[in-house]
């Protein structure tokens, strides 16, 4: 076996979810879940199939997002592995109603920050062994930034 650390491209900061289903149909669920959660979210969702043509299957409402998430998971390559790009969205908005797709297994992240996914390549193929999300942690928030931290929140509508 083989340890491979591949970089997501994301060269415009879109958000990511990075995850694991089980089926052929999880594009379209993925897609009917994504459009059912914001009239104004855009994405590109991409599945690699595991089995019979073993093939990227794609779904979206965005080119651009669609051509990055096609993109994105032939490099990753890897068994039922999924990638969404979002925008004019968050993660947070759409995370529960993806999980909540039954051929979800798992998520692996759900981030803007530079993404590096840990894979393993056997004979038989490639899976995810996890990913680093972001940069090392530079120490722990002051009285300042937890101030700084809950303007942010209410600043994006998240608090009041």
């Amino acid at each position: 076996m083989e340890l491979k650390l591949v970089a997501l491209e994301n060269p415009k900061g879109y958000n990511v979810i990075l995850g694991q289903a089980h089926f052929i149909k999880t594009v379209e669920d993925l897609h009917e879940a994504l459009a059912t959660s914001s009239p104004h979210l855009k994405f590109g969702i991409a599945f690699c199939e595991s089995s019979g043509p073993c093939l990227v299957r794609y779904s979206g409402n965005d080119e651009e997002l669609v051509e990055l998430a096609k993109k994105n998971a032939l490099l990753l390559s890897a068994g039922h592995v999924f990638v969404i790009f979002l925008k004019e969205g968050y993660p947070i908005n759409v995370l529960n109603a993806v999980k909540m797709v039954p051929e979800v297994c798992r998520i692996f992240c759900a981030s803007a920050n530079p993404i590096q996914v840990i894979l393993v390549e056997t004979e038989q193929g490639r899976g995810v062994l996890g990913v680093v999300d972001g940069l090392k942690t530079k120490g722990v928030e002051t009285e300042g930034d937890i101030a700084a931290r809950k303007v942010l929140l209410r600043k994006f509508g998240y608090k009041l």
